[in-house]
């Protein structure tokens, strides 16, 4: 593992605030491999015998339904990692795992995650740190999808993805925007009629590129809402 590997694996809260020596023995049983996008990494219902650690890129999580829909559940962005649950629980995964962008990977067998957490017990309670991470990113999507108006979940969104900073940005969306609006729970009209509704933010968009004139603007209609 490079020395930016592990620097990356320091954002995240599994691995924030582990030790160097814990850092190494991960290290020594990772994978890393660039992943190209359209790539299956697991399917549902199969063995959970490892997760991952999203190092670039992005990747979709989702379920099929029993007519083949597929329900988005989650995008997974950099620094995060996934499918940890799962290789704990029941033993399957309840999800399937596509890149949505060419990305990096990191892969952590069970076996090899296991010897990890027996060498060094502090691994144990990141892992502990980063579920409870998940589960209050879950609470808050589910308020998101129950309670925030349309215009609110696009901003939030949009400031996830924007530069970090203040004033004026430009970026590119790192994904299709049918892809944007199912992550969001919402029809790509809905989603374009926010984007619409934002322009009074100082929000454009041209396909993919997004303008904001700016980013405390946005910010402040992602944390507060706007009535629609």
């Amino acid at each position: 593992m490079s020395a930016e590997d592990a620097a990356a694996l320091r954002a995240i809260p599994l691995f924030a605030k582990l030790s160097d020596r814990a850092v190494s023995l991960l290290g020594g049983v990772a994978i890393v491999r660039p992943v190209p996008r359209g790539t299956t990494l697991f399917l549902q219902d199969e063995p959970a015998d490892r997760f991952f650690v999203l190092l670039d890129g992005w990747v979709k999580l989702y379920r099929l339904t029993r007519d083949g829909t597929e329900a988005v559940v989650h995008v997974i962005g950099p620094a995060e990692s996934f499918a940890e649950a799962a290789m704990f629980a029941d033993g399957k995964f309840p999800v399937c795992a596509e890149a949505v962008t060419d990305a990096r990977v990191m892969t952590l067998t069970a076996d090899g995650f296991a010897r990890c957490l027996r060498e060094d017990d502090r691994i144990a309670f990141g892992m502990l740190g980063s579920l409870s991470v998940r589960l209050r990113h879950l609470v808050t999507q589910i308020e998101q999808l129950q309670v925030q108006p349309a215009p609110q979940r696009v901003a939030a969104f949009l400031m996830r993805v924007c530069p970090p900073g203040d004033g004026p940005a430009q970026f590119q969306l790192p994904f299709d925007k049918a892809l944007i609006a199912r992550r969001l729970g919402m029809q790509p009209e809905t989603l374009s009629r926010a984007l619409a509704k934002l322009r009074a933010s100082g929000v454009e968009t041209q396909g993919l590129t997004v303008s904001v004139a700016e980013r405390a603007a946005l910010r402040a209609v992602a944390e507060a809402g706007e009535e629609e």
